[in-house]
């Protein structure tokens, strides 16, 4: 495959790129692939992800009437693709830069097509609005990769939602600020001044300047690894929001062993997300809150156990959110949002944890959860042997109806016992002997004669001559047993040996009524086994936390 390399007059584009621009499916272009002989032939890329040249699109498109027209947006993010490459983040930081910077601190890497481009947008729309659109381009194309590089919509939203207002002049923080997504979602208030910290250069350089479009001297975001070289050590914030990185054992445990931010308990290595939740707790002031997004487990890992327990003990956790499925971008397991406050007094602690089951949801419906979907939960009810914060626990036992569902069992339990005795066959006194001592017959001649069919799990009747019941519940007499049972103690039905008594059909019939409900009754008896299990732990655990009282009667 020839390698044409992109340039900025030049910009190649993948397959999913011409969907859009063409405004048809991914499946579309592969069609057109196959069935145009004049479609563009790749012009770089591997044979998984061709890339192709986008004027040569753009003109097949054109001449097959089957594009639409390139608005400028996408056409400068096409030309930065070309530019930048795998750079993209440097060429949206250069647009960025090139709209908000005075004129001597203008990017010199950004080709002058790009600039005429953002310019033309940036005199239809706010400078703002332009940069805000290739943040959601690029917050996109990520999704779409299947990566967790960048705060996915949704859970913005629902930071934002959980945040609520913020009141004026508040000092907010995200200690893990990407491209600055929740550090610019939340806080609209006058004076609001904010601060950021960020691992990736190129990231970094990018919020600082989408922040410098959206209020200006009144953001700072510094580079830097916050777990390791923390950039901010004497910022005390009113508000942390932080989407942090996740399993990530390498986050420098070894050499933080003995870190003050550890208050609550050294995190394990395994355990990175409890690190940076610690971290943005140790940035609050008096009063000040966190608000993280956390993996669901998180919330009952063995190895945070001890940590989540003092975060409970000490009435700092206020509340744990589960978001519905598919709310991350990289995967349709849901997330948490875990909010925290640092009292100001002894007596400013939580006594209680509010949690909030979403996980039903659709990722796009309202974040009000309904009342069934919330419940306060005690702290003393959280401080088990596991400390299992995980909401959907908690609601669905808050909300159960211990009254309904013991009457529920108990009637279940009456009915199963009653059938059962009614079950059981009446039985007399035969004549002693065994029934197989007298005539019989074998399975095997019976399968010969065409009478009876090996079937799945035990032979069959095939002929009216021939009772079914009669048949199996011999099988599974004592004298057969003996003949199928193996020297190690094991069952495996044994066709040539098991033999049946030789009976008309009238008697095998009453024998086979008494063997199809003594199977019944075994069946039964199983679910009375597991009625009284379920009922009984169901009225200690009412009884114990005072869903249920004693009756009249014991």
């Amino acid at each position: 495959m020839p390698q044409t390399p992109a340039t900025p007059t030049n910009p190649l584009v993948t397959g999913a790129e011409i969907a859009r621009i063409a405004g048809v499916t991914r499946a579309a272009v592969s069609n057109w692939r196959r069935r145009y002989d004049d479609f563009p032939a790749p012009a770089g890329g591997g044979g998984n992800s061709p890339l192709f040249d986008l004027a040569e699109v753009q003109a097949w498109l054109d001449r097959q009437r089957k594009g639409q027209d390139l608005t400028d947006e996408v056409h400068l993010w096409q030309v930065l693709r070309g530019a930048y490459g795998d750079d993209i983040l440097g060429g949206l930081a250069d647009v960025a830069q090139e709209l908000a910077a005075p004129e001597g601190e203008k990017p010199s890497a950004l080709p002058d097509r790009s600039v005429r481009l953002a310019r033309r947008l940036a005199e239809e729309r706010s400078p703002a609005e332009v940069v805000n659109a290739l943040a959601e381009r690029f917050t996109d194309s990520v999704r779409r990769a299947g990566s967790d590089q960048v705060t996915s919509p949704r859970v913005a939203r629902a930071v934002r939602h959980s945040v609520g207002d913020v009141p004026d002049g508040a000092v907010l923080f995200d200690p893990a600020c990407g491209i600055g997504t929740l550090l610019l979602a939340v806080g609209a208030g006058r004076g609001t001044r904010r601060y950021g910290q960020e691992v990736d250069a190129r990231s970094a350089r990018f919020a600082q300047w989408r922040a410098e479009l959206a209020e200006p001297a009144r953001t700072e975001v510094r580079q830097g690894d916050s777990l390791r070289a923390d950039r901010w050590p004497g910022l005390r914030a009113d508000l942390v929001v932080c989407d942090p990185p996740v399993s990530d054992a390498d986050w420098g445990r070894e050499d933080l062993l003995l870190d003050p931010r550890w208050e609550l308990g050294t995190p394990s290595r395994a355990e990175g997300e409890l690190a940076w939740l610690q971290h943005a707790y140790a940035h609050t002031a008096p009063g000040g809150r966190v608000v993280m997004v956390m993996p669901a487990s998180v919330a009952y890992r063995k190895a945070g156990r001890r940590i989540r327990a003092e975060l409970v003990r000490r009435g700092i956790l206020t509340q744990v959110t589960a978001l519905p499925p598919g709310t991350a971008a990289a995967h349709a397991l849901p997330v948490h949002v875990w909010e925290l406050r640092r009292p100001r007094t002894p007596d400013d602690a939580a006594t209680t944890v509010r949690m909030i089951d979403l996980t039903a949801n659709d990722p796009d419906d309202p974040l009000q959860p309904r009342p069934e979907q919330v419940t306060d939960v005690a702290q003393i009810d959280l401080l088990d042997d596991l400390v299992d914060l995980t909401p959907g626990r908690h609601v669905e036992e808050s909300h159960r109806d211990y009254v309904t569902e013991y009457d529920t069992l108990h009637r279940e339990l009456a009915e199963q016992m009653r059938r059962m005795s009614e079950l059981l066959p009446g039985l007399t006194a035969g004549e002693g002997s065994g029934a197989l001592d007298g005539a019989s017959v074998g399975v095997a001649e019976l399968v010969r004669a065409g009478l009876v069919q090996y079937a799945d799990p035990e032979p069959v009747s095939v002929s009216d001559q021939l009772d079914t019941d009669f048949l199996q519940g011999f099988l599974h007499s004592a004298a057969n047993s003996r003949r199928s049972t193996s020297a190690s103690g094991t069952f495996r039905f044994d066709g040539k040996g098991a033999r049946v008594p030789q009976m008309d059909i009238t008697a095998q019939r009453r024998y086979g009524a008494a063997f199809h409900a003594l199977r019944e009754f075994e069946e039964r008896s199983r679910r009375v086994a597991e009625l009284s299990r379920q009922i009984a732990a169901l009225a200690r655990e009412g009884l114990g936390n005072g869903a249920l009282k004693p009756g009249d009667r014991p």
